[in-house]
This record gives C-alpha cells, sequence and structure tokens, in this order.
C-alpha cells in the first residue's frame, strides 16, 4: 500500500510539473496562482514535500484541471480496439468521455436531400481522404482532407462524398451515434 501511495505521489509531482510547463510558467507563476511559494511548489515538485490536500486543490485550480484528473491512477492499457458494430461501422469507444465514439465512414455516394436528419447530439468530422460535402440546413460545406467540421446535429444534416469516395472520422455523442444506427436500420429496413 506505500509503495502504491509512493507510486501516486510520483505521478502527481509529474503531471504537476508537466501541466505547469505546457502552460509555459516559471515555478514563481504558478506558485503565484495557487497561492503558494514558489520554494514550497520547488520542494512539492522534486519530492522533497509531502503532498497536501489543499495544496492539490489550489494546484488543481491553478492549473485549470480538476483534483480528480490531477490524482488519477496510471492508465496502463492505452490502447483501443476498435469495434465494428451491426451496421458493419468501425467506432472505438472513448473510454475518457463514456458515450462518445469515434467512426472511421467509407462514404460512396452523394448526400442526398431526402435523407437529411435532425437528432439530438452533436457531431465532429475530419475528412482522411477525397472530397466530402456536408448539407447543413440550407447550407452546402465543402470538406478536403484534413478539413474538420463540428455541428448540433439538431440542424438537418446529410454527408457524403463528392465525384469519388472518401474517408472521414468522425466523433458522435451518445445522442448522435444511436440516431445515426436507427437512420441506418431504417433504411436497411427498407422504411425509408
Amino acid at each position: 500500500m506505500t509503495q502504491d501511495i509512493a507510486a501516486l505521489e510520483g505521478l502527481v509531482r509529474k503531471r504537476v510539473r508537466a501541466l505547469r510547463l505546457a502552460h509555459g510558467w516559471s515555478l514563481d507563476e504558478l506558485a503565484r496562482r495557487a497561492t503558494l511559494s514558489a520554494s514550497t511548489l520547488s520542494r512539492i515538485e522534486n519530492g522533497q514535500r509531502r503532498l497536501a490536500l489543499d495544496q492539490l486543490v489550489a494546484l488543481a485550480r491553478a492549473l485549470d484541471t480538476t483534483l480528480d484528473q490531477l490524482v488519477a491512477s496510471d492508465v496502463e492499457d492505452v490502447v483501443v480496439s476498435p469495434v465494428v458494430d451491426a451496421h458493419g461501422w468501425r467506432r472505438w469507444p472513448v473510454r475518457a468521455q463514456p458515450g462518445l465514439s469515434v467512426v472511421r465512414q467509407r462514404l460512396t455516394t452523394p448526400p442526398d436531400l431526402a435523407r437529411m436528419r435532425a437528432h439530438a447530439g452533436q457531431e465532429w468530422l475530419v475528412v482522411l481522404s477525397g472530397t466530402a460535402v456536408l448539407l447543413l440546413g440550407d447550407r452546402r460545406y465543402r470538406l478536403e482532407p484534413d478539413q474538420a467540421a463540428e455541428f448540433p446535429t439538431m440542424l438537418p444534416h446529410a454527408i457524403g462524398a463528392e465525384h469519388r469516395p472518401c474517408e472521414v472520422l468522425a466523433i458522435f455523442d451518445r445522442d448522435a451515434h444511436r440516431d445515426h444506427q436507427r437512420a441506418v436500420t431504417a433504411r436497411a429496413a427498407g422504411s425509408d
């Protein structure tokens, strides 16, 4: 147990230092923001001072994170394998955000005005190859490789390929993924 606590403390110390450096802050700057002395912060980062809960709370606030994120255990399994669902979509769940899914899609047909849908949720996508066309409300967007789009799915929308197949990587929240699956099921059943 003591070994586990020491390992967690070491991880938290590394996180504090890494977050400080990511913000581009000196010891003095983070100490000022966390209302600590620079020498105390230096000893915390170097393991010469025990971590106190009140100091961790102040550091988490100053670093714009949560206490939970600051003290979360080290993750051993960081590789996520895809799941192929009943509709053939390759999907990767996002462990840190249950309900979010990353989906890779190959689009071969142009977007269909008759298939524009609105539903609860939020969607983000990036074009990996080819050219995608996003119909969103009464607007048309042409997306080239490495361009991304983010939109609330309450706007009627449809996406497809322009002239030749394209591949997109999309992030769906739980509502958006569920409603996209329903639409695919309905089309497959011929009720659309």
